[in-house]
């Protein structure tokens, strides 16, 4: 009958907090001219509404499906209410947060850059935010890196200490608003201000887009962190930069103002546009169009990494300086991205020529995400600012609470609770005491807002490793060894849900094995809990170690004299005589006897090292400075060309299958000798390893393995190689599998360690 009224109690799970979902209930509610009142748990909004029936179901099915952009629904639990409900008539309100304990982890939201209604808002004279740097709205800006704790309201974010003025404060408390309950809520009057020597806001803002237009380097106050800024296409500055930054050649990102600027600069395909565009912004690895920008900006490669404008501030400085801009990391080499403005000034005071800040607080260190596309597949290579902390899956829910350490190269971990797996944020290489310091930090914040106190600890077998040493302090009956290559395909099975068994193809530089010798070319049978190896890469000696991965032209001596022996002879020295003759004649002896006599030259079947040994061989670098510019020369080189693949050769030693390279690296050799193109040798090389690492599938399924592939490893950022893997095994009508959200790379490892621990936990438990 017209008169018939029920009443609920709802709460919903996910990322709903700091996204706009108060108002978004609020709107729903009102239209519906249900009664009732909702408010911020911790980490989850919970509602009563009371009104008809049939409004009621509708509620709470566009809950769910108009959620705002931000918003993850994933779980609405819908309970009778147990006391009063709602007078008919008394309306719909947004209630003071709860901080009752939560039943379920708590999901952190994302930074988000400036949406399209604050931009238009920005560059409009007539608008009280115009040229505002900290404009926002529920639809973007800080999240992640402002909040102190949950439940997610002003006075525990990084702007309890800017009051709201009495307009601003209007909007937060108008459901009409977009503003409403935007808690990052600011404007020129009552938010945080720009300074630059002593200047405050627009002429601090002048100032430094002086210094960048005349040739300085500036560091910004970024949103998760500071930021080195200069001109991208001023070659002076550009070669400035990396002397002081002590970065000779990894590429430097480039922020434009839009996509049309993007499309001066490189080729884009519609997935890439969309990943350039989506509210998380990162860096996307792009092909660039030959001579628009100085070379030093993407040196040894045609990819150039291009992000869009993330903050206010940053579509400020790219509208008045008309121009492409390096924007990168806030540190030296091998240093933490600095975010507090005392630690900015030291550690970067010999780098920048001036400081452009302001007075909000950075509560969270998030470099910039980056992603490249393969075809259609979007691959994330570091999972940062607007992507992290969202959690992810776990096909298998952590029966306790748990904890993954990571790796060393490319760190992050995870946080792991029943079905949800939060991966921090991308820490950089656990090179020293400082970048454990930041590590340290970022697990206790974490920890802390996601309410997920951990009883058990995964790590990688390494013992080397700064985050198995950490690891180690936990008493040993709560610690959870991974093999390193393991964790590689387990997080691609983990990501896109699959349980059962698969096989596993790990390529990247260096991992341990569990037989305590280094792996790195990888064919496993796995499931999450465990693996056994069936196949891999031939081993080579690693001249010095460390100083081979620095140096391919060692890796490439550590294969001409020290390969593995499995029937196929070693290059002729006529064929190696080139190459041996352009290096220091005692470094090739000194090499050479190492290799012989065993000494110092830990041996791998390492992916990675064949790749630089490649390089070596084909003079594309003698010295790297970042992990992978060998590999990355190679595919630069290898361009698009298309060719058949060198010779190579499979081998059954020690109930394996093993890819024996001798012969393709003797054929590189030959072909180089016979004249044949570098880039021709190349992109011959690619298809090589792609038609092995097919073959070596091949036999694995024939004796009776699963068809389904994953993927994973370093190696498969590069890709050429990807997309020729891919292309054979789906021609083996196999189910090919990569990591999206979840890097391929070491920035992974820690999401697959939390996946193989909780399966290994779920199993013991029978």
């Amino acid at each position: 009958m017209s008169g018939e009224r029920s009443a609920q109690h709802i709460e919903v799970f996910g990322t709903v907090q700091g996204v706009g979902f108060r108002p978004h209930v609020h709107r729903l509610a009102t239209g519906l001219e249900l009664d009732g009142w909702v408010r911020n748990a911790n980490g989850h909004v919970e509602l009563t509404v009371a009104g008809p029936p049939s409004a009621l179901r509708d509620f709470v099915d566009r809950i769910r499906s108009d959620a705002p952009p931000l918003a993850a629904v994933r779980r609405i639990r819908v309970t009778g209410l147990s006391g009063r409900p709602p007078a008919p008539g008394t309306g719909f309100t947004v209630r003071g947060s709860s901080a009752h304990a939560p039943d379920a982890p708590c999901e952190i939201p994302p930074d988000a850059a400036t949406c399209e209604a604050c931009l238009r808002e920005l560059f409009d004279p007539a608008d009280r935010r115009y040229r505002y740097p900290f404009i926002n709205c529920t639809d973007c800006g800080p999240r992640a890196t402002v909040i102190d704790d949950l439940p997610y309201d002003r006075v525990r974010t990084a702007m309890r200490g800017f009051p709201l003025c009495p307009p601003c404060a209007a909007q937060y408390a108008d459901p009409a608003d977009r503003r409403f309950h935007a808690e990052p809520l600011a404007c020129p009057v009552c938010g945080p201000v720009l300074a630059w020597n002593g200047l405050a806001g627009e002429d601090a803002l002048r100032a430094a887009v002086a210094a960048v237009a005349a040739g300085g380097i500036i560091a910004m106050k970024g949103i998760g962190g500071y930021q080195l800024v200069c001109d991208a296409g001023n070659a002076a500055a550009v070669a400035e930069l990396r002397r002081r930054k002590r970065r000779p050649a990894k590429p430097f990102a480039v922020m434009v103002r839009d996509l049309a600027a993007v499309e001066r600069l490189a080729r884009t395909t519609r997935s890439e546009r969309g990943v350039l565009t989506s509210a998380s912004r990162p860096v996307v690895l792009l092909t660039a169009r030959a001579g628009q920008l100085c070379t030093d900006v993407h040196p040894g490669t045609d990819r150039i990494g291009l992000f869009l404008p993330t903050t206010g501030l940053h579509h400020l400085l790219l509208h008045d300086l008309e121009r492409p801009l390096v924007v990168t990391s806030g540190n030296r080499a091998e240093e933490p991205t600095a975010i507090d403005d005392a630690e900015a000034r030291r550690s970067l005071a010999s780098v920048a020529d001036g400081f452009l800040t302001h007075d909000r607080p950075i509560r969270a260190r998030y470099d910039d995400s980056v992603a490249t596309v393969a075809g259609r597949t979007v691959l994330t290579l570091r999972r940062a600012r607007g992507l992290a902390p969202a959690p992810l899956p776990l096909p298998v829910p952590a029966a306790l609470p748990l904890v993954a350490a990571g790796a060393q190269l490319k760190h992050t971990f995870t946080l792991a609770e029943g079905r949800h797996a939060h991966l921090g944020p991308h820490c950089g290489d656990l090179a020293d005491a400082a970048t454990l310091d930041a590590f340290e930090t970022s697990y206790t914040d974490l920890r802390r807002l996601t309410g997920i106190t951990p009883s058990a600890v995964a790590h990688d077998l390494h013992p080397g490793y700064l985050s198995t040493q950490w690891a180690r302090s936990w008493p040993v009956e709560h610690r959870i060894a991974v093999q390193h290559h393991h964790a590689h395909v387990a997080a691609c099975a983990a990501e896109h849900g699959v349980q059962g068994p698969f096989i596993g193809v790990a390529y990247d530089g260096l991992g341990l094995g569990d037989d305590g010798t280094l792996w790195g070319g990888e064919i496993l049978v796995a499931d999450l809990a465990g693996y056994r190896r069936v196949g891999r890469f031939a081993t080579a000696p690693l001249p010095g170690a460390e100083a081979a991965v620095r140096h391919p032209s060692r890796m490439a001596l550590g294969y001409l004299y020290g390969a593995e022996t499995l029937g196929t002879p070693r290059p002729a020295p006529w064929l190696t005589k080139p190459f041996t003759e352009r290096l220091d004649s005692r470094e090739v002896r000194l090499v050479r006897a190492m290799t012989e006599r065993g000494i110092n030259c830990p041996r791998a079947s390492s992916a990675g090292r064949l790749f630089d040994a490649a390089a070596g061989l084909l003079g594309l670098g003698d010295e790297v400075s970042y992990e992978g510019q060998a590999a990355v020369a190679l595919e630069a080189a290898a361009g698009d060309i298309h060719t058949d693949a060198l010779p190579w050769r499979l081998v059954r030693a020690e109930g394996l299958w093993v890819y024996d390279p001798v012969a393709t690296l003797t054929a590189l050799l030959e072909d180089l000798a016979s004249g044949v193109p570098v880039p021709r040798i190349a992109a011959a090389f690619h298809a090589t390893v792609a038609e092995a690492t097919a073959a070596l599938v091949e036999r694995t399924v024939a004796a009776g393995a699963p068809r389904t592939v994953c993927l994973s490893g370093g190696c498969f950022q590069n890709r050429r190689l990807l997309t020729a893997v891919r292309t054979l095994l789906r021609a083996q009508d196999l189910r090919v599998l990569v990591g999206s959200a979840v890097p391929v790379n070491d920035g992974g490892i820690s999401y697959g360690q939390a996946a193989v621990a909780a399966a290994r936990l779920a199993k013991a438990k029978g």
